[in-house]
C-alpha cells in the first residue's frame, strides 16, 4: 500500500485508533512482566478519544482503560501499593482531562460550523452561481480559496444577461483579508450595474476602474497604485458567434475549439484596474470568433501559479486539452482534478474558474461558425 493510500486508510478508520491503543495496552500489561507498565498506552488511548469520539465514547474509553489497568493489577496480585494507586489515579485524571477537551473541541467545532455557514451565505450573496444557460451559451463556475476553511477570498467572477448580450467578468484583487473581500464585493456590485446600463464594454471597464481606485483610497494604502485588480471582461453579443474581450493585466483566457486549444492574448497589453493613470490609451476591445462547439475558459492566477513538487507551474492549455468533455461543468471538474493531481492537493492562492460554452441553439438547430481569428475592435 502506497504512502497516500495508507494515510487515506488511516483517515477513514481514525475512530478505531482509541480501541486499537487500548487493545495494545492490554497486550502489554498481560503479556509482559509485572514491572512493565502500559500506562502511556492507556493515556494515549484516552486523549486520542477526545477529538475523535463523542462524549460518551470518550468516557467509555476512559472507563475501559481504568478497568483494564485494574484487572492487570489484580491478575498479578493487587496490593494497593503506591505505584499501583498512582497509576490508576493517573488514568482517572487523564479521563477527566479528556472529557474537558472533548467538550472544548465540541464547542469550537460548533463555532467553526457557524462561521462556515456565515461564510457560505456571504459567498452566495457576493459570488452566486452563474445561470446554467442563456440562448446557445452554457456556463459553469468554480471557486477554491487558498485557506482550507475559507469560503471566499480575493478572486471574483460574475455572469449577467443584459440588453447588450451576456456579459462576464473574472478578476483577482491584489492583497488578502477583509480589504480584498470588500474590494470583491464592490467590484461585483459595480459590474452588475454597469453591465446593465453601459452600452459599450469600454464603459463597463471604466466604471470598474473608478471603483478600484476608490477602494484603494478607502483602504488607507500609502499610494493609490498599491491597490489594483487584474481582470477580464467579456461580452457575448446577441445573434453573433463572437465574444468581445477586454483584458486588464490578467492571465489570457483559453479558447477550446473542436480541433484546437489556445490562449487568447490581448492585441495590446493593458495595465490592471486601478492603475489607468499609468496608461496613455484605454485597453483595446478584442473581437474573437466563438463558433458552435467552442468553450472559453476564464481563470485567475491561482491556476497558472499552481506548482508541483518540482516547482513546475500548471499549464491551463495542456490541462484543458486532456479534457474530452467540453461541457462547462465537466470541463471544470476535470480541470480541478488535474490541478490537484499536479500540486498534490496543496494550494497557495485563491482560484476561480469560469467556463462558457457555445452549443447549437435549440430554436434553430444550428449556429453560425467563425474563422477562429482575433481582431482588434473599437469600443
Amino acid at each position: 500500500m502506497a504512502g497516500p493510500e495508507v494515510w487515506r486508510w488511516l483517515e477513514s478508520h481514525r475512530r478505531l485508533m482509541p480501541a486499537v491503543l487500548l487493545f495494545g495496552a492490554g497486550m502489554v500489561d498481560f503479556l509482559t512482566p509485572p514491572t512493565v507498565s502500559a500506562a502511556a498506552f492507556y493515556a494515549a488511548a484516552i486523549l486520542m478519544a477526545a477529538p475523535l469520539l463523542s462524549l460518551r465514547g470518550t468516557i467509555l474509553t476512559g472507563v475501559c482503560a481504568f478497568l483494564l489497568d485494574l484487572t492487570s493489577f489484580v491478575h498479578f496480585g493487587y496490593h494497593r501499593r503506591g505505584p499501583e494507586l498512582s497509576e490508576l489515579a493517573m488514568v482517572a485524571t487523564v479521563t477527566v482531562i479528556a472529557v474537558f477537551l472533548n467538550r472544548l473541541l465540541h464547542h469550537l467545532q460548533t463555532q467553526l460550523r457557524s462561521a462556515r455557514d456565515i461564510a457560505a451565505a456571504v459567498q452566495c450573496a457576493v459570488l452566486p452561481d452563474p445561470p446554467k444557460a442563456s440562448g446557445p451559451l452554457r456556463f459553469a463556475a468554480r471557486y477554491e480559496a487558498a485557506q482550507t476553511d475559507a469560503q471566499i477570498g480575493g478572486d471574483l467572477y460574475a455572469v449577467l444577461d443584459t440588453p447588450f448580450g451576456v456579459r462576464c467578468v473574472i478578476g483577482d484583487v491584489r492583497g488578502k483579508g477583509m480589504d480584498a473581500v470588500r474590494a470583491v464585493a464592490a467590484s461585483i456590485v459595480t459590474f452588475r450595474e454597469a453591465a446593465l446600463y453601459e452600452p459599450s464594454l469600454t464603459g463597463v471597464v471604466e466604471r470598474l476602474e473608478r471603483t478600484a481606485v476608490l477602494e484603494t483610497q478607502q483602504s488607507g494604502s500609502a499610494t493609490e497604485l498599491e491597490g489594483f485588480i487584474t481582470g477580464v471582461v467579456a461580452e457575448f453579443p446577441r445573434h453573433e458567434r463572437a465574444v468581445r474581450l477586454v483584458n486588464r493585466g490578467h492571465p489570457a483566457p483559453v479558447l477550446l475549439l473542436p480541433d484546437d486549444v489556445r490562449y487568447v492574448e490581448p492585441s495590446r497589453p493593458a495595465v490592471p484596474l486601478g492603475m489607468a493613470a499609468l496608461a496613455d490609451d484605454p485597453a483595446p476591445v478584442d473581437l474573437v470568433d466563438f463558433p458552435e462547439g467552442a468553450t472559453l475558459l476564464l481563470y485567475t492566477d491561482g491556476l497558472t501559479e499552481a506548482r508541483d513538487e518540482k516547482g513546475v507551474f500548471y499549464d491551463p492549455v495542456g490541462g484543458a486539452a486532456i479534457c474530452p468533455d467540453a461541457r462547462p461543468d465537466a470541463l471544470l471538474d476535470a480541470l480541478l482534478a488535474d490541478v490537484h493531481q499536479h500540486t498534490g492537493g496543496a494550494r497557495t492562492d485563491d482560484m476561480a474558474l469560469l467556463a462558457i460554452a457555445c452549443v447549437p441553439d435549440t430554436r434553430t438547430g444550428t449556429v453560425e461558425s467563425g474563422s477562429n481569428s482575433v481582431r482588434g475592435q473599437g469600443s
